[in-house]
C-alpha cells in the first residue's frame, strides 16, 4: 500500500508568542493521534515533525497511507431472545438496530450467535473498508483545531461577510500535501492548497510547494523562515551566547532568561541578534528594576559583567538580518531610554517617603473583601511574627527586628515602582529600607518574606526573614481556609499549595522544631475579630466553634483543616524525594507535631524496613493494633504479678529492657536505633501469641494482658506506625 509524507500547515496572523511552542507541539501531536488509532492512516515507522512560527502551525508526518487498510470488525447487536422471534425471523427491534448501524442489507441468517457469559448475543462480523486520506484528514483536522490549548479564542468573519469562525488568530491559508498531491480538505473557511508564505519582509511572499518533503528547506532558503520552533530557539541561544562572549559579558542565570528566550522564539521567524547600549548613569537604579523593564517591556536580554553587576549593554533579538543594522540598534536604544528613565524617576520619587510612613495607605488597599485590607493583614502578620519569635528566641533585640520587618514587609506595595512592576514587591522594600539605614537583616527579611516563591527557590537568608516568611504564609493559609477559599482540582488562585509547601520547607530545612499545632492555633487567634467583622462566618453554631482570647468565635475546623492540608503537601514532597507511600504514611499518619524531624523519621523507617525482622514485627504490630481496636477503654498499664504464663512474663521482661533504651534513643533523635531496639521483641512476641489467650475469661487477667500490649503498641509506634509497613 503506497505511502508518502503528509504536510499540513495553517498560515495565520501573529499567534500568541508565549504559548506558541505548546500550540505547535499540540497541533502535531493531536493530528498524528487522530490519524493513527482507529483511522490507521500511519505506518509503524511514521515520524512526526512539528513546526511553529509566529504566523504558522504545521506538521510533517512520514509514511502516511493514501487509504487505510481494510479491517475486520464485529458488532454485538442484542440478545438473541430480543432480536429473533420464535420462528427465527428478525424482530422490529433488530431491523431498527441494523438500519441504525447501516447494516440494513444484512439478513438475520448471516448473524452469528455468541455468548457474553450471561446470554447468547446476535453478532455481526465483517470487513470495513479503510478510509481514504481525504476523509480521515478532514475529520482529524477538525478535531485537532477544536482540541488546541488556545489561551483566548478569536471570532472573525470570513470573506463572505456572513460566516463566523473561531481560532487563536485569523487564518489565511491552508496547505495539505500528501507527497506531491494536494489533499482536498478544508478548515476555518479555507480550501487546502500547496502555497506557503515566507518572511514578511525578507523572503518570498508565496512559495508553491511541489512536494511535502521540501517544506522546511524551501521555507528557510527561499522564504527566510526557520520553521522549527526548537531550531529557531537553538539558533537564538547560539547568537546570544556568541554576542555575550564578544562583549565579555554574560547572560546571567539560565532560569532568569529561559522564559524570555521561549517568548522571543515565538516572535521572530528569521532571528538575528544585535548589541545595544544605554547610558551608564542608569546603573544607579537597582539592577532588578532595569532588568525587569528590559525583559518585560522590550524583550531585550540584559547583560551582566563577568565580575558581577549589571552591564550597560543589552542584546536585541531582531526579525531582520541587515548588512547595516545601525538604524535598528539606535531605534531600540531610543526606545529603551525613556523606560529606564521612568524606572529611575520611580526610584528617586519613592526614596522621598519612608516605608513606615506608607503603612497607613495600606488600609485602603483591599486584601480580600472578607478579610479586610492589606493594613489589617499587616497587623495580623506582625502579631503572628511576634508570637513565633517569642517561641523561637528570648533575644529582645532580635524580636524587635522581627516586628519591624513584619511591620514594613508590605509597605512597598504602595510605591510607584511596585505599582508599575508588581514583580518587584519585596525587592524594592529591601532597597528602600537600606536607603533609610534600616538594619541589613531586616531589609533582607522584607525582600525574602515571599520566599520560597516556587519549587527550587531559596529560603530566606536570615532568621528574621524565616520568621516573617512563616508568619506571612500561615496567615494566608488560615485566612483563606477560614473563608472557604480552598484549592479545587488544578485551580489554586491564592497559591495555597505553594504556601503550605513553603511552610514545610522552612520548618524542615531550617530545623525549626516548633509545634505545628501551636503555630496554626496562634495564627487562628489573629483572625477572630477580622472574620466576624467581615461576615465570613455568619451564624456560627457555638457548639461548632472555638472561643479565643478575644472572645470571638471562629470555626473550630479551620485549624485542623489547615494542618491536614500542610501534612498532605508534606506527604507529596516526601514522595517526590523518592520515599514510598508506606514509608511516608508510617510517619505522617501519627501527625507528628515537629515537622523538622520528619525527614529523619522517614529515613529511619526505610533503614528499619531492611532488617530481617522488620516485616514480621510490622505484622505483629498490626495484630496488636487490631486486638486493641476491639477492646474499649484499654489502659497502657500492666503488672507482672498478675501474669500467669511464662511467655507473657518473658515478653514483659524483654520489653522492660528494650523500652527504656528505645525511649532514650528516641528522645535524642536516634530514630533508626530506637526502632531497631524493638527487633528484640519479635521472638518473645511470637511465643506470646502462640501460647497466650489475650482475651481470657478472667477480666483482671484480660485487662492486664491488653495493658501489656497497649504499652508495647505505644512505645513501638513513637517514631512511626509500624503497622503501615505490613503488607
Amino acid at each position: 500500500m503506497s505511502t508518502a509524507t503528509l504536510l499540513v500547515e495553517l498560515f495565520t496572523e501573529e499567534l500568541p508568542p508565549k504559548s506558541l511552542d505548546k500550540l505547535g507541539v499540540t497541533f502535531a501531536a493531536l493530528l498524528r493521534s487522530h490519524l493513527a488509532g482507529k483511522r490507521n492512516m500511519l505506518s509503524d515507522d511514521s515520524q512526526t515533525t512539528n513546526f511553529a512560527t509566529p504566523r504558522r502551525l504545521a506538521v510533517s508526518i512520514t509514511n502516511v497511507r493514501h487509504v487505510a487498510p481494510d479491517r475486520e470488525f464485529f458488532e454485538r447487536l442484542m440478545p438473541v431472545a430480543v432480536g429473533l422471534d420464535k420462528d427465527g425471523n428478525a424482530t422490529p427491534a433488530l431491523l431498527k438496530k441494523l438500519a441504525a448501524k447501516s447494516l440494513g442489507h444484512i439478513n438475520s441468517a448471516e448473524l452469528l450467535r455468541e455468548s457474553d457469559g450471561k446470554v447468547d448475543q446476535l453478532v455481526y462480523r465483517g470487513t470495513a473498508k479503510g478510509q481514504s486520506l481525504q476523509v480521515a484528514l478532514q475529520d482529524a483536522l477538525e478535531e485537532t483545531i477544536v482540541g488546541l490549548p488556545v489561551p483566548k479564542v478569536m471570532s472573525y468573519q470570513l470573506a463572505d461577510g456572513v460566516t463566523t469562525v473561531q481560532f487563536a488568530r485569523p487564518a489565511h491559508s491552508l496547505v495539505a500535501l500528501h507527497g506531491a498531491v494536494v489533499v482536498p480538505v478544508h478548515a476555518l473557511g479555507l480550501e487546502a492548497g500547496r502555497t506557503t508564505h515566507g518572511h514578511r519582509f525578507q523572503g518570498a511572499a508565496d512559495i508553491e510547494l511541489k512536494h511535502a518533503d521540501e517544506y522546511e528547506s524551501r521555507l528557510e532558503n527561499e522564504g527566510g523562515v526557520i520553521a522549527s520552533f526548537e531550531k529557531r530557539r537553538t539558533e537564538i541561544m547560539r547568537l546570544l551566547f556568541a554576542h555575550a562572549e564578544q562583549t565579555g559579558d554574560t547572560l546571567g542565570e539560565a532560569e532568569d532568561y529561559t522564559l524570555l528566550l521561549d517568548e522571543v522564539a515565538g516572535l521572530v521567524e528569521r532571528p538575528t541578534v544585535y548589541v545595544g547600549k544605554f547610558d551608564a548613569e542608569f546603573l544607579e537604579v537597582p539592577a532588578e528594576c532595569l532588568v525587569l523593564t528590559m525583559r518585560l517591556n522590550q524583550k531585550y536580554f540584559p547583560l551582566f559583567l563577568s565580575e558581577g553587576g549589571l552591564s550597560s549593554r543589552f542584546l536585541i533579538v531582531s526579525n531582520m538580518r541587515l548588512d547595516n543594522p545601525q538604524n535598528v540598534i539606535e531605534g531600540n536604544q531610543r526606545v529603551v531610554r525613556p523606560r529606564l528613565a521612568d524606572a529611575r524617576f520611580f526610584f528617586e520619587t519613592d526614596k522621598k517617603t519612608k516605608l513606615a510612613d506608607r503603612i497607613p495607605k495600606l488600609a485602603s488597599v483591599v486584601y480580600h473583601n472578607k478579610l479586610g485590607s492589606q493594613g489589617e493583614r499587616v497587623d495580623r502578620v506582625r502579631a503572628i511574627a511576634r508570637a513565633i519569635a517569642g517561641l523561637a528566641s528570648n533575644d529582645l533585640a532580635f524580636n524587635k527586628r522581627v516586628d519591624l520587618a513584619a511591620h514594613l514587609a508590605k509597605a512597598d506595595l504602595v510605591t510607584e515602582m511596585v505599582g508599575e512592576f508588581p514583580e518587584l514587591q519585596g525587592t524594592m522594600g529591601k532597597y528602600y529600607a537600606l536607603h533609610e539605614g534600616i538594619p541589613l537583616d531586616v531589609a533582607e527579611a522584607i525582600e525574602d518574606h515571599y520566599k520560597p516563591r516556587f519549587a527550587g527557590d531559596t529560603l530566606p537568608r536570615n532568621d528574621v526573614g524565616v520568621i516573617v516568611a512563616l508568619a506571612d504564609k500561615l496567615e494566608t493559609l488560615v485566612g483563606m481556609f477560614a473563608i472557604g477559599q480552598l484549592p479545587s482540582g488544578d485551580k489554586d488562585p491564592f497559591a495555597l499549595r505553594r504556601h503550605a509547601i513553603g511552610v514545610v520547607r522552612i520548618l524542615v530545612d531550617r530545623q525549626l522544631l516548633v509545634n505545628i499545632s501551636q503555630l496554626v492555633d496562634l495564627v487562628v487567634q489573629q483572625f477572630g475579630s477580622t472574620i466576624v467583622a467581615h461576615g465570613a462566618v455568619p451564624n456560627i453554631n457555638p457548639a461548632n466553634a472555638a472561643t479565643l482570647s478575644t472572645g470571638v468565635a471562629v470555626r473550630a475546623e479551620t485549624a485542623s483543616e489547615v494542618k491536614e492540608f500542610i501534612f498532605e503537601r508534606f506527604a507529596g514532597t516526601l514522595k517526590e524525594q523518592g520515599y514510598s507511600t508506606m514509608e511516608v504514611d508510617a510517619v505522617l499518619s501519627l501527625r507528628p507535631e515537629k515537622l523538622g524531624d520528619v525527614a529523619y523519621r522517614v529515613k529511619a523507617v526505610r533503614a528499619f524496613a531492611l532488617l530481617p525482622e522488620a516485616k514480621a514485627l510490622a505484622a505483629a504490630n498490626k495484630r496488636i493494633g487490631n486486638i486493641l481496636k476491639k477492646s474499649e477503654g484499654v489502659v497502657a498499664k500492666y503488672s507482672k504479678e498478675k501474669m500467669l504464663e511464662a511467655s507473657e512474663i518473658s515478653l514483659a521482661e524483654v520489653a522492660e529492657r528494650v523500652m527504656p533504651d528505645a525511649a532514650q534513643l528516641f528522645e535524642i533523635g536516634e530514630y533508626e536505633a530506637s526502632l531497631c531496639e524493638f527487633a528484640k521483641l519479635l521472638g518473645p512476641l511470637d511465643i506470646f501469641f502462640d501460647q497466650v489467650m489475650v482475651n481470657a475469661d478472667n477480666p483482671t487477667i484480660r485487662a492486664n494482658r491488653l495493658g501489656l500490649l497497649a504499652t508495647l503498641h505505644r512505645e513501638m509506634n513513637r517514631v512511626a506506625d509500624l503497622s503501615k509497613l505490613a503488607a
